[in-house]
């Protein structure tokens, strides 16, 4: 029941690093200020590269473009705000601005677990079933993949808003977090929460325990696959295709399920800063530093760049 005598809350007051000491806070705005802006050029330079050379207007560089894509958008959903914060400390949100990036969070992160997904399924086909592999992975069904992982994202995040904006807020408006997320906010709540935390767990084994299932399927059926080829080198070529990807999953899900996974009774702030911190500001940058140090494609696509660079000048 909602308490008695309550005024509901109409903006939150994030808790953030309020706790720090100024100087701390300074030097954690420089490390993710940097971070933050390796983490944008990084993606718009994959972006770019893959738009730009047509040797790279595969499935796979579709796939991987949209989710730098979608990992620019997660970041900028976030990042900014919190460094902000680090500077700004009691810093306010609005109810409304609360919901719009809670929403916003939620679409991209879920987009982003199942597009590792496809990527996965893509990477099962190529080594699969390659000679089917330009059929099977054209171009309506890459859209048509990619369009479903977002609108997994925005079905799964309109239920979670919907489900945490429609409790009753009173006395309580500290959010112990730097940015809107649905286990503070049901915290802060004055009614009971139970329903609303069971759809919160329901929506997380739904978008973390499937595809990591999924994946772990495709990943199984690719290494059966790999190992039959005869040569070293052949196993070796079609390994590296997959490491990439194989690499981003393992961190990405990682994070996410110590975060999102874990009972409610362990669930305290203080315990999981670094994790957020992990998942919000290192994990993005993973994605453009892994696609580009450790595939030989994309670092052959650059070299080809700035070769044209070089000779236009």
């Amino acid at each position: 029941m909602s308490k008695p005598n309550s005024t509901f809350v109409t903006e939150f007051l994030f808790e953030g690093f309020s706790s720090f000491q100024w100087q701390h806070r300074l030097a954690l705005f420089m490390v993710f200020l940097t971070l933050y802006l390796l983490t944008l050029s990084g993606n718009v330079i994959i972006i770019t590269i893959i738009h730009l050379d047509r040797h790279l207007h595969t499935p796979m560089y579709f796939f991987l473009s949209i989710f730098s894509i979608s990992e620019t958008c997660y970041t900028v959903t976030i990042i900014p705000r919190m460094l902000f914060g680090l500077l700004s400390p009691q810093q306010t949100i609005t109810f409304q601005g609360c919901a719009t990036q809670l929403f916003f969070y939620l679409t991209f992160g879920i987009n982003n677990c199942f597009l590792l997904v496809v990527m996965g399924y893509d990477r099962y086909v190529a080594i699969c079933n390659p000679l089917r592999y330009s059929v099977i992975m054209g171009k309506m069904a890459s859209i048509y993949l990619a369009s479903g992982s977002l609108g997994i994202g925005l079905g799964m995040a309109i239920v979670q808003v919907t489900s945490v904006f429609s409790l009753p807020f009173c006395d309580g408006f500290v959010i112990p977090h730097f940015f809107c997320d649905v286990r503070p906010l049901l915290k802060l709540s004055c009614t009971d929460t139970t329903v609303n935390e069971i759809i919160n767990f329901i929506v997380s084994v739904c978008v973390l325990v499937l595809p990591m299932c999924l994946v772990f399927i495709s990943y199984v059926l690719i290494i059966s696959t790999i190992l039959k080829i005869a040569s070293a080198e052949g196993r070796k070529k079609a390994f590296a295709t997959c490491a990439s990807h194989l690499t981003v999953v393992i961190v990405h899900y990682g994070c996410t399920s110590i975060i999102y996974l874990k009972p409610k009774s362990q669930n305290f702030l203080g315990q999981d800063r670094l994790i957020y911190v992990t998942y919000t500001v290192i994990t993005p940058l993973l994605n453009p530093v892994v696609y580009s140090l450790r595939n030989k494609e994309v670092k052959d696509a650059v070299r080809r760049a700035l070769g044209l660079k070089i000779l236009s000048s």
